[in-house]
């Protein structure tokens, strides 16, 4: 192993039993294998699907976090000598990476990839150092020195965003595309973006889907948050009790050409199906706990030629093209008013944005 640093041999985790018991203990530095990097935490972001009961009882015990920043401290011996992340680089990882052989790859369906299944960080990025495999290399970015850290964080959770809106807009904003860098063009211009829950992915919608020129609209409980969403560039807001009729009126009756149903839940989905014009396409961004059950009016859905398409994770492309909207100013962790809570407070973290406290709550590391 190479070390940039004394690199200890114990560190202190974050450890998910529940999603209401959040333990910090300590356990051994990961020891790498031929090809790996050693990554000292500088910030991890607090995802929304960790506050999904069902989902994290699936996985518990286990050492949550896939929001990474830090510095590479450390190479396992045996790698690609200057080819790959070099000691000292600040770096973001993705915990998925896909093998870019296979014919789910080629086809950009990089979640069904198997190699992408099966990948993973060591332990997970609440913890001081994380270890990533030599497999999840294909799929790092560099963070430079103008990007804060906590803007490195944001990588991951906007790629999935850059996916939902590329599934929610396929014809104008094709994968391979790279629509963010095309400010001349603004590809979304003719298009009504409908956005329920201005959680933080939602008001990365709001932000990103404004940028491409779409005329965004926005719903929420949250006073705070909507008027974030404004500020991020939403043209019109709706109160959540009255929404379907706000919506309405604020779009002459047309309603949406799409809508990003954030929160999993039954009355969000069927709201948004309720809301989306005809030959439209509602994006289900969160999954429904596997105990509830959603039923809709299947008949005019289908008069309707309604498209009800789920977007799960992200891949290489969307992470890149990510990285291209923090780096022009598209969303920060300033635009998006994240608040950082220094690590080992990720209980802290975690409770304040799961009381909406919070919009974005970002753990931070000591020493960099």
């Amino acid at each position: 192993m190479t070390a940039s640093e004394h690199v200890p041999r114990t560190m202190r985790v974050a450890v998910m039993y529940a999603v209401d018991d959040i333990r910090i203990e300590e356990r051994p530095v990961p020891a790498l294998e031929a090809g790996d990097v050693l990554l000292r935490m500088a910030a991890c972001g607090v995802c929304g699907s960790d506050m999904m009961p069902w989902y994290v009882l699936k996985k518990a015990p286990f050492v949550f976090g896939h929001e990474p920043a830090g510095t590479v401290v450390a190479l396992g011996n045996g790698g690609d000598a200057g080819r790959g992340p070099q000691l000292g680089e600040r770096l973001f990882p993705h915990h998925h990476v896909p093998c870019l052989r296979c014919d789910a790859c080629a086809a950009g369906r990089y979640v069904h990839c198997a190699t992408w299944r099966a990948t993973f960080l060591d332990p997970g990025g609440m913890a001081e150092y994380v270890r990533i495999p030599r497999a999840n290399l294909g799929d790092t970015i560099a963070i430079p020195p103008s990007l804060s850290f906590a803007d490195g964080s944001l990588i991951e959770p906007l790629a999935c965003v850059v996916k939902s809106l590329r599934r929610a807009f396929p014809f104008e904003l094709r994968a391979g595309v790279v629509p963010v860098t095309l400010s001349a063009d603004r590809p979304l211009r003719n298009r009504i973006l409908y956005v329920i829950g201005a959680g933080a992915t939602g008001l990365m919608h709001v932000a990103l889907g404004s940028a491409l020129g779409a005329t965004v609209i926005a719903s929420d409980f949250n006073e705070r948050r909507l008027g974030l969403a404004r500020r991020l560039g939403a043209t019109a807001i709706v109160s959540a009790a009255n929404a379907l009729e706000e919506l309405r009126a604020v779009t002459n009756g047309q309603f949406a050409d799409a809508v990003i149903c954030g929160p999993g839940k039954v009355a969000a989905l069927a709201h948004a199906v309720e809301a989306v014009r005809s030959d439209g396409t509602v994006i289900m961004f969160t999954p429904i706990a596997p105990d509830e059950r959603f039923a809709f009016d299947q008949s005019p859905a289908y008069f309707r030629d309604l498209r009800l398409v789920a977007s799960y994770s992200c891949g290489p492309d969307d992470t890149r093209e990510s990285f291209r909207a923090i780096e022009r100013g598209i969303v920060t962790a300033q635009r998006l008013e994240a608040t950082e809570f220094a690590f080992p407070a990720v209980a802290e973290a975690f409770a304040a944005m799961a009381g909406a406290e919070v919009v974005k709550a970002i753990v931070t590391f000591g020493g960099v």
